[in-house]
C-alpha cells in the first residue's frame, strides 16, 4: 500500500496521515487476533483503531476549517502583488 505524501497539506494533514497509518495497523492486528481466537486482544486493537480514525477525522476537519482562511490570505496576497505590479507598470510609463 502506498501512503500519499502529505507534504503540501501541512501539519494537520500529516497528523491525519499518521493516525490513519496507526488505524490500519491496529485493524490488521485485530483481524489477525480474531483469526487466532484472541478475542480480548482483537477487541482492544479494534478500539484503538477506532480511536486513531477519530483522531484522523478531527485533524482533517481542522484542516478543512483552516483552508478557507488560507485561501483568503493567498487571494489577498495575489491581489496585492497584481496591484503593485500594475502600479509599477504605470510608474514606468509616466516618463514617456
Amino acid at each position: 500500500m502506498i501512503i500519499p505524501d502529505s507534504e503540501g497539506g501541512g501539519p494537520l494533514l500529516a497528523a491525519a496521515t499518521r493516525e490513519l497509518e496507526a488505524a490500519i495497523h491496529d485493524a490488521r492486528v485485530a483481524f489477525d487476533c480474531i483469526g487466532l481466537g484472541e478475542i480480548d486482544r482483537a477487541h482492544t486493537s479494534a478500539v484503538t483503531a477506532r480511536a486513531a480514525i477519530d483522531a484522523a477525522v478531527t485533524a482533517v476537519q481542522a484542516a478543512l476549517a483552516q483552508a478557507p482562511s488560507q485561501q483568503a490570505r493567498q487571494s489577498a496576497a495575489s491581489e496585492a502583488a497584481a496591484s503593485e505590479a500594475a502600479a509599477s507598470e504605470v510608474g514606468d510609463h509616466e516618463g514617456w
